[in-house]
């Protein structure tokens, strides 16, 4: 389904070139659960925004069901962003003057969808992720988990093939942090492809296959079985 070919990123620095990607070749085949993991300053982010599309790589091409993201214009990208690809950050980029309702409709009402059709997928989404009775409530009124609850939700809002995740248990305790991630593995288990960026080895053991970056490279890469949750999410 995505697939790098020999990415790499090079960033201009004051006193010499950085390199944040080095020739990264990576499948990441449909109903994937990927984690990508290492340590800080490897990579981790900047191959995420390069495999959604967000960020031009140096060198190399990113393919999405065989067609080069980086071939298309960067208003075509982003409309093949806006269809098939969710984002969600370690930040929730939350609206804060609207209510968790209204954040989770922005992205229906840029679909051109109706006011009855935003209002009742939104309704259902919040719902889904555990928070149909904090509908009317602005982010300095729910917890930081709520937060990211109502992020995941609007990122579902267009019902994205590929959700790519950049730390989204970074800024959470570890019992809302398995949460998100048993929310990830539910919508994983409907079908979409799910790539996570972590730091935490509790959660990345829950994907099908790992993948460590150093330095900007693939250094190794695991397949396996995902380790069940021991935890119901409590909403």
């Amino acid at each position: 389904m995505l697939r790098m070919e020999a990415i790499t990123k090079t960033y201009d620095g004051r006193s010499r070139t950085v390199m944040g990607l080095r020739s990264v070749t990576l499948d990441v085949p449909k109903g994937d659960f990927l984690c990508v993991v290492g340590p800080s300053g490897c990579g981790k982010s900047t191959l995420l925004l390069i495999l959604g599309g967000m960020l031009s790589p140096t060198e190399g091409q990113v393919l999405l069901d065989g067609q080069s993201l980086y071939a298309l214009s960067s208003d075509k990208r982003a409309s093949l962003r806006g269809k098939r690809i969710g984002f969600l950050f370690q930040t929730f980029n939350l609206v804060p003057y609207l209510s968790a309702l209204e954040n989770v409709q922005i992205p229906l009402v840029l679909a051109g969808l109706s006011d009855r059709s935003q209002k009742e997928r939104a309704l259902a989404l919040l719902q889904q992720v555990g928070l149909g009775d904090r509908l009317d409530h602005k982010p300095s009124e729910l917890s930081v988990g709520q937060q990211q609850r109502v992020a995941l939700a609007r990122m579902l809002a267009n019902n994205p093939e590929i959700v790519l995740a950049d730390e989204p248990t970074g800024n959470l305790d570890p019992e809302t942090g398995e949460q998100i991630v048993q929310l990830l593995e539910e919508i994983n288990h409907e079908g979409r492809t799910v790539v996570m960026v972590t730091h935490d080895p509790r959660f990345a053991v829950r994907a099908k296959r790992t993948v460590r970056l150093r330095t900007g490279s693939v250094v190794a890469e695991e397949n396996k079985s995902p380790v069940p949750s021991k935890h119901c999410c409590s909403h």
